[in-house]
């Protein structure tokens, strides 16, 4: 699987895929909504707004692969961790392995007030590590621990974490986060997001052959996305 930064339609129609509860801001959760993100079905990727800077964007899979995902994703998020527990695993396991899908990761720490500290700390391990896995494992650990995390020692048990998983400098890592080293990474995402008119996470961005599908955002299923993006 490669891991870089690089980067049924008739029957959905260009208004959006129907969509479930989702986490909003403030840490409320809330019923989803559909929409097209400011940009119609058949849109290029590249004239997405959701797609703005995506060479530049960790993901996972193939950059010519004929489907691609754009998630929009806090890990504070329950309905993320939700996600990425159950669709989000069949992915990466299913058509990003085969070649078929391009996933994808954009930070939108919309949720809970550490979800800010954790993609700063993203960032800087990404930054570091981009070729590799820390950036996916350190997100995957942010969603089994989210019970345990708050502002007050997310960063903390982000260096434990990394020191003790990771051949990183896991202090140089939560001085970054600390100091917002990154921070124009942060922001890129945050005003992708907003000029996609992102409202809630996950919010997903579905592209097809370079074009422009729909979205789903909430607790989106494996089979959602499958038929949308015909894989």
């Amino acid at each position: 699987m490669e891991r870089t930064r690089r980067s049924a339609l008739s029957v959905l129609g260009a208004a959006g895929l129907g969509t479930l509860a989702g986490c909003l801001g403030g840490g409320g959760g809330g019923s989803g909504g559909s929409g097209d993100g400011g940009s119609g079905s058949g849109t290029p990727i590249g004239d997405h707004p959701a797609a703005a800077g995506l060479s530049e964007q960790p993901s996972l899979g193939a950059a010519d692969a004929p489907a691609t995902v754009v998630a929009f994703e806090d890990p504070s998020c329950p309905t993320c961790r939700n996600f990425e527990e159950n669709a989000g695993a069949r992915l990466r396991s299913g058509p990003v392995a085969d070649g078929d899908l391009r996933f994808v990761s954009r930070v939108y720490p919309v949720v809970y007030p550490w979800g800010k500290p954790a993609v700063q700390a993203l960032e800087a391990v990404f930054a570091r590590d981009g070729g590799a896995e820390a950036y996916w494992d350190l997100f995957d650990y942010y969603f089994a621990s989210q019970n345990q995390l708050n502002g007050d020692n997310v960063l903390d048990r982000t260096e434990s974490w990394l020191a003790s998983n990771t051949d990183l400098d896991a202090a140089g890592v939560v001085a970054d986060a600390e100091a917002k080293a990154y921070d124009d990474a942060v922001q890129a995402d945050l005003d992708a997001g907003e000029d996609a008119a992102v409202s809630r996470t996950p919010t997903l961005f579905l592209f097809r052959d370079g074009t422009y599908v729909t979205l789903a955002s909430g607790s989106v299923s494996y089979e959602t996305i499958a038929s949308a993006l015909q894989l």
